[in-house]
């Protein structure tokens, strides 16, 4: 029973993410327009973060959701609570969302502070993003966190980005690596397919050059990425170095890469038809570079500085999945700078943080003669990150 260790600390992470979702963050919104002394806010929440508050992960009803939001959002003025004019209602959404309707009114117009802790007693790195309108017609934006659930209007004055450290761009990129499963994932392809140390720095070098040039081109607006062809391309790279490392344990690389080529192709016939989001030329170009990749990778004996120039690919699909957080986020353009390696270094962090912890357990399980044989690991764990990749690949391109 040991034994089976190394392969559950390998695809422990994997088995536990069935859904297809993407690697953005947890997060919601709220609306607020103060009127004088009235204040309205509408909630806006995906229904995936809203059945978090059920004990079962189901959609919550009505009478819950409201249930669990209206103690925990509100406004305040000259210290004291503003009372609701109208019990809380929901309200028409976009699909796969859900929406939720405040009034409150206020005995002053002075001090005013809005708050929402909202999701932060379920995911300690959630983040709500709240838009205020001012009686005058300024917008403010605000990110609150569960370190600062509330917004002073008399301070605020902006971006929430625009007060925060480096410190805390540095906390962003570890926690995106963290709270990132299929990022996660893709680092267990990275450990399984190097056999030595030096193959495994080959790789982590490439994917650090990749995701660094195109998460400073996407932050700084010179390209701008569409975000579900983005989510969609990263779930593939799973699958491919999953891919990878069954068609270097089996020596047969052609039938891997032509179903896998040949699949995406038929993808890109059916986009033609109508069917699908990736547009057919995207897809195309992947299926020529996935056959490619698996061929040579099924031939080269020693592909440590081939998987230098690959992961590098990979890296710069994975980099553009990094800025979605930040883009979303409506950066001040003054600290480009400072977000950018704040978020880089904490994306390193987190990343050399998981591949170190993995390497580290593996060579301790096999000094301990726990391990299973190399092969058989390896071919249980690739076949989970093929699977789990080709789910959230179809999921991400046909939703």
């Amino acid at each position: 029973m040991p034994k089976l260790c190394l392969t559950l600390l390998l695809a422990a992470g994997i088995i536990a993410a069935a859904p297809a979702r993407a690697h953005t963050r947890s997060e919601s919104h709220s609306a607020w327009t103060l009127d004088g002394p009235l204040v309205h806010m509408t909630f806006s929440v995906a229904d995936v973060e809203a059945a978090r508050i059920s004990d079962h992960d189901e959609r919550p009803d009505d009478a819950a959701l409201i249930g669990y939001l209206d103690p925990r959002v509100g406004v305040s003025a000259a210290g004291e609570p503003c009372r609701a004019t109208r019990p809380p209602r929901i309200v028409p959404a976009a699909s796969g969302f859900r929406r939720v309707e405040f009034q409150y009114w206020c005995a002053s117009v002075e001090d005013m502070q809005l708050r929402s802790e909202a999701f932060f007693d379920l995911v300690p790195t959630h983040i709500h993003f709240a838009q205020v309108q001012r009686p005058d017609g300024e917008f403010v934006e605000q990110l609150l966190a569960a370190e600062h659930p509330s917004l002073d209007l008399k301070s605020a004055d902006g971006n929430g980005l625009q007060s925060a450290g480096f410190l805390e761009f540095v906390r962003m990129g570890v926690m995106h690596i963290f709270t990132g499963v299929d990022h996660m994932s893709f680092l267990i392809g990275l450990v399984l397919i190097s056999r030595r140390l030096k193959d495994l720095v080959f790789v982590v070098t490439g994917f650090t050059i990749g995701h660094s040039l195109t998460l400073a081109l996407a932050v700084t607006g010179i390209i701008r990425p569409h975000a579900e062809f983005i989510d969609a391309l990263v779930a593939l790279t799973i699958a491919l170095i999953g891919a990878e490392n069954i068609v270097v344990a089996t020596r047969r690389p052609r039938i891997v890469a032509l179903w896998t080529g040949g699949s995406l192709a038929a993808m890109a016939l059916l986009r033609l038809a109508g069917i699908g989001l990736l547009p057919p030329l995207l897809l195309v170009g992947s299926a020529m570079f996935a056959a490619y990749y698996l061929m040579v990778s099924g031939h080269l004996r020693d592909a440590g500085r081939i998987r230098l120039v690959v992961t590098l690919v990979f890296g710069l699909i994975h980099g553009f999945g990094f800025a979605a957080d930040l883009l979303e986020s409506r950066l001040p353009p003054d600290k480009l700078a400072q977000i950018l390696l704040g978020f880089n270094v904490g994306v390193e962090a987190g990343q050399l943080t998981i591949v170190v912890l993995l390497s580290a357990a593996v060579a301790l399980l096999v000094r301990l003669k726990w391990s299973l044989p190399r092969p058989l690991v390896v071919d249980v764990t690739a076949s989970l990150l093929v699977a789990i990749g080709t789910y959230w690949f179809i999921g991400r391109s046909f939703a």
